[in-house]
């Protein structure tokens, strides 16, 4: 990795598109530094998966999505915080509804694209169907979803002239495209998996196939690829929130492989988020497992009426913004037991109110909320 070489600008008239070197070859790992992050990447990732025994996985991973629909989404500008996206889009503003839409889209095609893996590999195929779920009637939906660029992209600047980065030309992603993709799949390349994933991270983001939503996509692929080789039995990690956080460092580390020929710095960044992320999600399920233990206390103060929160409980994990009507579909009971009910988990300070409206008021499973905004 020493001697790579990140590729060339090639003169394309009145600017110049920078065309990547290849990554499906042999590679050379001698920097000690990246082997013991990798070490310890695996050993944190290794603990991360451990709890997809011992969890209830399923309950959890809307939360896991959610989260890094919005941090990954907040990269790109998009405004949305964890709780909106768990309200109805009838409870969303106005202004911010163009936001929830590209959230939703996100999770949906987190959801779509795991589901896919069961019927098809990690490839040109599966990133396109991806791409086409995310920007399906949002602010995207007329650059080509699910389809290449045909024309030329950029990043940063308002034009070519003074943009930031131009990535290749719109003929050469096929061929590109099929590089990374026999890259992530061939089962003889002895490179191990986590530095394999940072590489076809970096190239897809160089490439930028698509017209819009590549960033999105690119964060996707991370987990997507965990998932595919097995290295994660379910997809609960996300590195969207540690490139948000550091931003600018994201980006920087990057353009530092175009400009500089950099990987090495890139492979330790990606490898330090991985290790942070996973950690951070054990602490977020140790967090889960306490606060299962304390509500199975307090609920048992309720008596009869504990049956009915118990259920109410199993459903707020997986949807933590709740209004009265929705109890009432829960417990299959009146209106007034329900709101008997909502008063009881307010007072046990399990339930929140959170519109401050006088009529369909909207309550929030706060403790379980923060563990995931906090995490």
């Amino acid at each position: 990795m020493n001697n790579y070489q990140s590729g060339i600008k090639i003169n394309q008239g009145y600017y110049k598109s920078f065309e990547p070197s290849k990554i499906n070859k042999e590679w050379q790992l001698n920097d000690m530094e990246i082997i013991q992050l990798l070490s310890n990447a695996d050993r944190q990732l290794g603990r991360l998966d451990m709890y997809s025994e011992y969890v209830n996985i399923d309950l959890f991973i809307r939360m896991h999505i959610a989260k890094e629909a919005t941090q990954s989404s907040k990269i790109e500008g998009t405004q949305t915080n964890m709780e909106e996206a768990f309200l109805s889009k009838e409870e969303v503003t106005q202004e911010k509804r163009d936001d929830w839409e590209e959230v939703q889209n996100y999770i949906s095609a987190m959801n779509e694209a795991v589901r896919l893996l069961h019927s098809l590999p990690f490839s040109s195929r599966l990133i396109r169907e991806t791409h086409k779920i995310l920007l399906n009637g949002v602010r995207g939906k007329h650059k080509l979803p699910g389809e290449y660029r045909t024309s030329q992209n950029w990043i940063g600047g308002a034009t070519l002239n003074d943009a930031t980065f131009i990535p290749p030309i719109h003929s050469n992603i096929p061929e590109l495209m099929s590089d990374l993709e026999k890259f992530a799949n061939d089962e003889l390349n002895p490179l191990p998996d986590l530095l394999k994933i940072a590489i076809i991270h970096y190239q897809f983001e160089t490439i930028h196939p698509f017209l819009d939503g590549n960033g999105r996509v690119g964060r996707l692929l991370i987990t997507l690829y965990l998932v595919a080789r097995g290295i994660l039995k379910q997809p609960i990690l996300y590195l969207s929130d540690f490139f948000e956080r550091n931003r600018l460092l994201y980006y920087d580390n990057l353009m530092r492989v175009r400009v500089n020929h950099d990987l090495n710095q890139w492979l330790k960044f990606f490898l330090t988020g991985v290790i942070e992320t996973a950690k951070k999600g054990v602490t977020t399920f140790d967090g889960i497992m306490q606060l299962q233990k304390n509500l199975e206390v307090k609920i048992k103060s309720l008596g009869t009426r504990s049956v009915d929160a118990k259920k109410v409980i199993e459903y707020l994990y997986t949807q933590p913004i709740v209004d009265v009507s929705k109890i009432e579909g829960i417990i299959q009971k009146s209106n007034v037991t329900a709101y008997k009910l909502i008063s009881d988990l307010e007072r046990l300070e399990i339930l929140m109110e959170v519109s401050g409206a006088m009529r369909n008021k909207l309550y929030v499973f706060n403790d379980y909320l923060t563990l995931f905004k906090n995490d």
